[in-house]
């Protein structure tokens, strides 16, 4: 049923559950799990406004960045499921969106919300901006 299961992942709590999730699911369908993390642009130009904090605030997005591949790929390679890995700076929803079509994604699934998200919020606005645009099926995880 699942070939192809994305993770956009950020490092949060619920992303953490939705790693868990997909890693079970993959696990059980043989699937192939890729773990995405996307630097979001709009931080990163915020970041460049700044002047000379850029380089720093730059470097702790790219470990955060790291740090939550790392996390999901030793879950991966404990439960021995086949995944791949990387990060791409853009627009979060867009980005995720254009993954799912290049990779014909068949399952998403993410954190209800992630470190930006409000607690109060029903759903974080990426991933609802991702439950209305890709063609997929998204499973929203809460940890």
């Amino acid at each position: 049923m699942y070939d192809d299961v994305l993770v956009p992942t950020d490092g949060s709590t619920t992303s953490e559950a939705a790693v868990e999730q997909a890693v079970s699911i993959a696990e059980g369908a043989g699937a192939t799990v890729h773990f995405l993390h996307v630097v979001d642009i709009g931080t990163k130009m915020s970041a460049g406004a700044t002047g000379s904090i850029a380089p720093q605030l730059t470097e702790t997005l790219e470990e955060a960045a790291e740090s939550a591949l790392d996390e999901a790929a030793s879950r991966a390679e404990s439960a021995g499921v086949t995944y791949e890995r990387l990060t791409r700076e853009g627009d979060p929803h867009e980005v995720i969106e254009a993954y799912c079509d290049e990779h014909d994604v068949d399952l998403v699934t993410m954190g209800a919300s992630g470190h930006s998200g409000v607690k109060e919020r029903l759903l974080g606005s990426t991933t609802d901006r991702v439950v209305r645009s890709v063609e997929a099926s998204v499973l929203v995880a809460r940890p």
